[in-house]
């Protein structure tokens, strides 16, 4: 299934033929896509899809084998240290220091972007918000995969970024703070911010998301709003059914 490329233009972040591989392999191919300020993004595909590897040379963890990223106009091979100012990256396993308490591991990423100690006072907030305000000055080590889901968030909030990847936000996450999460992002997506989430959980995408691309196989073989994509394809299908439809065509079409 070949899917038109976007037409490139400025966005807050823009993906240009990303292409990734890993010795003989090709694990992404030819992804480009570009997200707008303050948009919510849904990144959606099967386990193995190439998901977290494009989120991955998004936050120039992994180095493109060939294609461009531009976060807020800035290149991110060449000017990294800007471009990573403006993001921030939550991984489907966080990445905290078990031997901090909460509020030191605050501390701790305020000093990698060189900001004021009151930038941890002024993250209280969030604190509260998530419910991990009587457990701030607790070891990480004592906290449930969830919390440290929500610590590593604020973490990563603390330097107010112009940009939020979040891996798989919301494993591990009760109800209550799922929904608090999904506000949350709305707010800031409110503010301004452009939020792309990976999620298995295609209720919470097609609740949340102004726009979703689904990626198989290495390959973004669709992008859009719901109603966008339910034109295109002819459907009145839901999220979920889109997603299965898409996906087994696309395997139908290899298989040919």
């Amino acid at each position: 299934m070949q899917l038109k490329r976007e037409k490139r233009g400025f966005g807050v972040l823009e993906a240009t033929g990303l292409r990734k591989e890993f010795g003989h392999k090709v694990a992404v191919e030819d992804v480009s896509f570009t997200l707008n300020k303050g948009e919510l993004f849904g990144f959606l595909g099967p386990n193995g899809a190439g998901k977290t590897t494009t989120i991955r040379m998004l936050v120039g963890l992994l180095r493109p084998t060939r294609g461009e990223i531009q976060v807020a106009g800035v290149d991110l091979q060449r000017r990294p240290m800007e471009a990573k100012r403006r993001l921030g990256y939550v991984p489907d396993r966080p990445m905290v220091h078990d031997k901090l308490t909460g509020r030191e591991f605050l501390r701790f990423m305020a000093s990698l972007y060189d900001l004021p100690a009151r930038a941890v006072d002024e993250a209280d907030h969030w604190l509260e918000q998530f419910d991990l305000t009587e457990s701030a000055d607790d070891l990480i080590s004592t906290y449930s995969h969830g919390m440290k889901q929500k610590i590593g968030l604020i973490g990563q909030l603390i330097h107010e970024p112009e940009v939020l990847l979040l891996d798989e936000p919301t494993v591990g996450l009760d109800p209550k703070s799922a929904r608090t999460l999904r506000n949350v992002l709305n707010g800031l997506c409110a503010k301004g911010v452009t939020v792309l989430i990976s999620t298995h959980l295609l209720p919470i995408a097609e609740m949340m998301c102004h726009r979703v691309g689904i990626m198989d196989r290495g390959r973004l073989i669709a992008i859009g709003s719901i109603a966008e994509l339910q034109e295109r394809y002819h459907t009145e299908s839901n999220l979920e059914d889109l997603f299965l439809r898409l996906t087994e065509a696309a395997e139908g079409e290899r298989r040919t």
